[in-house]
């Protein structure tokens, strides 16, 4: 599943393409993806003009003229582009939007793990599925004062702590991954062991990390690209994800990376240096 960095990668290459324009079709290909589409809503997009677009968490926030809002998530296998009216139809193009300067958003799902929700301005943090997120991790309220103060008390393991998006919003799999190697902390850790100084060693990392992708434009794997159709290619300096009996780069552990399961992941790290 897409996270924060593909995600924010989505919305400032659609922001660049789509921010001010109008549009003049909606096209509703089926009812539903995850859940059904809301009423009217193919009314309510047709003729509408786009105003800024936001991210919170994993989902695209694009204001509707002045009092609406579009609620977008890519689930496991979509993706939204935003291209030439000539480039051919696909298979599982479930919405596509015509714009008045002749670009054409596709929202293409094969597994319809997607969804699409319309929001009253003003009311998108009370939405139930943006209502309970933790804070975001770019953010400078996000630092190792809060996360040790969260994490403190939890007899679980850092790694699936930081997976709950109450914690802190937008982490996935990956980047958790990735983020607990730059920290040097173990997978297995349990969070409550996270004091201050760990903890801000972790915030660190999580923050560099994603900045990197975000750069990088994410990373591609299976389904996903950015808004131009162009993969990313954050998984090409990936430490230890998907890495399993790799050598760890900057570690002389004769081991490598290790894979475990954790809550039915895989969880990827370096025994030696993360403890």
């Amino acid at each position: 599943m897409p996270e924060l960095p593909e995600v924010e990668t989505v919305r400032r290459g659609l922001a660049s393409k789509i921010s001010g324009r109008r549009i003049v079709q909606a096209e509703l290909r089926r009812a539903d993806l995850r859940r059904p589409f809301p009423p009217s809503l193919a009314a309510r997009l047709d003729g509408a003009r786009i105003g800024a677009l936001g991210r919170r968490g994993k989902y695209i926030l694009i204001e509707l003229d002045t009092d609406g809002l579009l609620l977008l998530h890519l689930g496991m296998s979509g993706r939204i582009t935003a291209g030439s009216a000539a480039l051919p139809a696909a298979p599982h193009d479930h919405v596509v939007l015509t714009l008045d300067d002749g670009t054409v958003i596709r929202f293409n799902d094969p597994r319809r793990f997607g969804l699409i929700d319309y929001v009253s301005r003003g009311e998108a943090a009370l939405h139930p599925l943006l209502a309970g997120l933790g804070p975001e991790p770019l953010e400078p309220s996000f630092g190792g004062a809060y996360l040790a103060g969260k994490l403190a008390g939890r007899l679980t393991p850092i790694k699936a702590a930081l997976l709950d998006q109450r914690i802190v919003a937008g982490l996935g799999n990956i980047y958790v991954c990735e983020a607990l190697y730059r920290a040097e902390l173990s997978p297995k850790r349990l969070a409550a062991s996270i004091g201050r100084r760990r903890a801000d060693r972790l915030a660190a990392a999580i923050k560099s990390v994603l900045t990197e992708a975000i750069a990088a434009g994410g990373s591609s794997v299976r389904d996903y690209v950015q808004a131009n159709g162009e993969l990313g290619y954050f998984q090409h300096h990936w430490a230890v994800y998907g890495r399993e009996g790799e050598p760890c780069p900057g570690c002389n552990c004769a081991e490598g990376v290790r894979r475990i399961v954790q809550s039915g992941r895989s969880t990827f790290y370096c025994a030696k240096r993360q403890r």
